[in-house]
């Protein structure tokens, strides 16, 4: 597999994903029957798994065709981001894209370009940082989730929060069906509460800086349209979210 899941159910009522969260199978685009919520989910997790270090199995588990089939149920210029982000991948070794990668992420403190964690991007205050992980940490707990005892990363890695932002996908898709069987809607609102202030105010208040970053300091075109990618399903992300 491509990656793992970095949360655990704390014992909230939202829902756990599923077990295969990251494991990924080519999609066709008659798949997205149920229109854009599924979509969305999966396009999430595609995009996490992109900021790990690129592999082999990123081809043979067919992520890019994956993307493209979940893009397109979704959005035209999201389909188009998908097709130009498989088409980078392709043109390089892993070899190669591994070098990018690690100078753009994680070759020693002072020397990285783009670090790839929010609270860097959230303050330059290094005293601040604490309280700015722990606000983080509480997203995740409202969330129902809290970090895997097995993670070796910081919780706020772009990966992480952007699997967080599928989890939230997957409890406002599993409230709203729960809703239209019920006619309670609590869960859904707040399930959309979460998600809005989780994209609005915090998400993208970062990621847009680091972006900026990875497109100045990126040799290769494939990290460039990754997040040119992900920066436009944000966009899109929050905009949905607004209307709730």
């Amino acid at each position: 597999m491509v990656s793992r899941p970095f949360f655990s159910s704390s014992g909230a009522a939202i829902p756990v994903a599923p077990d295969d969260l990251f494991q990924f199978q080519e999609m066709q685009l008659t798949d997205y029957v149920n229109g854009k919520a599924g979509a969305r989910e999966d396009l999430c997790r595609f995009l996490s798994a992109c900021y790990y270090q690129p592999a082999t199995e990123f081809s043979e588990e067919h992520l890019f065709d994956s993307m493209l089939a979940a893009a397109t149920a979704i959005d035209p210029e999201l389909a188009a981001c998908a097709r130009r982000l498989g088409e980078a991948f392709v043109a390089q070794d892993i070899e190669t894209l591994l070098l990018d990668y690690s100078r753009l992420f994680i070759i020693a403190p002072g020397q990285v370009l783009a670090l790839p964690y929010a609270t860097f991007w959230l303050t330059d205050d290094q005293s601040q940082r604490d309280a700015a992980t722990t606000a983080v940490l509480d997203f995740y707990e409202q969330g129902g989730f809290e970090v895997s005892e097995d993670l070796h990363e910081l919780p706020d890695h772009v990966a992480i929060e952007l699997e967080f932002l599928y989890l939230l996908i997957f409890a406002q898709n599993f409230a709203r069906n729960q809703a239209k069987i019920s006619g309670n809607a609590d869960d859904l609102v707040a399930a959309n509460v979460l998600h809005r202030r989780f994209v609005v105010e915090h998400l993208n208040v970062w990621f847009g800086k680091f972006a900026t970053a990875v497109k100045a300091g990126a040799e290769l075109a494939f990290y460039r349209e990754l997040v040119d990618f992900t920066a436009l399903f944000l966009h899109m992300e929050a905009d949905l979210a607004r209307l709730h």
